[in-house]
């Protein structure tokens, strides 16, 4: 079936459908990743972005129940060069094509990726729909002008959990995780270091984060702009001094938020896993796995830069140079990407044990 991706400066791209049919639409995005689709389909980072898979061939390992990061299939739309129809893993139980046809998810294949990655290198994020019911390009421009985009809207109201669990039982460090759209893989990691773990959402307020008494508090990863959840920001500001706390991504601007700094966005994001980051501390590079699109800008001398981005020379950690606080804007329990940095979940272990010492 014929399907059509039209983009808000006018760019057509036509293909063909596979997955569910009619029209979605989303930022259009692109990552670069070779594997692990499965884990960037269900990742809630990407609420309301189309993403174009830079590698071409996609779908030839199939899918199965554990390579998730959330309960459902999370991408508006999914572009790739080629859906693999054959699929081959000891693991998988079936086809791509047939999961987002249950998850109502519309793909679009058979087009030039590479054209589109392009695309969005030259002119940045844009964005986009696409349709396998209507190919009228007016018809098309005029929805994607109507639809108001991510940027200062609240994306974390649609993924964040609606009320309080415990992931793990572990007896040894009480962790409270703010849920902005938390991947399963954060909480298996902090499971992994003997973490019991209480996942609150974004909306929950800082008394009564504390009246649970944690060790430490957890700031999660979550998709679109961090100035759409001026709550979350007035919720960690109020936690700043209390606890030790750490963050990822979205937790990372966040939190850069309430010490009083400002994110922007980026022109094309960084999303893949292949991102090289620069431990500041150590001068040792790590190949990361990151899906973003806005960014850190530090100017509070309190503040101290941790890790920055090769490609762009981008802040991509920080540190308080007095409260046991920290965040990094990239995914160091990977899934999918490599385990290069999870040693920063061994560190918020040890900040905890040092609170807990004083």
């Amino acid at each position: 079936m014929k399907a059509i991706l039209a983009l808000e400066d006018g760019r057509i791209f036509e293909g063909s459908s596979f997955g569910a049919v009619g029209e979605c639409l989303g930022e259009v995005v692109f990552n670069t990743s070779m594997t692990g689709y499965q884990e960037i389909l269900t990742d809630p980072s990407y609420k309301d972005q189309i993403v174009t898979m830079a590698y071409p061939q996609i779908g030839n390992y199939g899918v199965n129940s554990e390579d998730v990061e959330s309960s459902k299939v999370q991408v508006e739309g999914f572009i790739v060069r080629e859906n693999s129809r054959i699929y081959s893993n000891w693991r998988s139980k079936d086809s791509l094509e047939n999961y987002l046809k249950e998850h109502n998810i519309i793909g679009l294949e058979e087009v030039d990726t590479r054209a589109i990655v392009r695309h969005i290198r030259i002119f940045g994020a844009m964005k986009g729909i696409i349709s396998t019911i209507d190919f009228d390009k007016e018809s098309l421009a005029r929805k994607v002008k109507e639809y108001e985009g991510i940027v200062g809207k609240d994306l974390v109201k649609k993924v964040t959990c609606k009320e309080n669990y415990v992931f793990s039982r572990n007896e040894k460090y009480k962790v409270v995780a703010l849920d902005f759209g938390i991947k399963i893989n954060i909480l298996r990691c902090l499971e992994k270091y003997g973490c019991n773990v209480t996942v609150v959402p974004a909306s929950v307020s800082a008394q009564e984060i504390l009246e649970m008494e944690a060790d430490g508090i957890f700031l999660s990863n979550g998709p679109g702009d961090p100035s759409g959840v001026p709550y979350a920001a007035k919720t960690v500001e109020q936690l700043i001094g209390k606890k030790p706390i750490f963050g990822i991504c979205l937790g990372h601007q966040i939190l850069a938020l309430a010490l009083g700094e400002k994110t922007y966005k980026l022109k094309f994001g960084h999303r893949g896993g292949n991102q090289p980051v620069k431990d500041l501390k150590t001068g040792k590079i790590e190949i990361t796995s990151q899906n973003h699109g806005f960014c850190v800008e530090l100017s509070n001398n309190e503040l101290i830069p941790t890790h920055i981005n090769l490609n762009d020379e981008t802040i991509e950690g920080m540190e308080h140079n007095s409260l046991p606080i920290f965040s990094v804007q990239y995914h160091p329990e990977a899934s999918p990407g490599p385990h290069d940095a999870n040693y920063l979940f061994k560190r918020f272990i040890e900040m905890m044990e040092s609170w807990k010492e004083r």
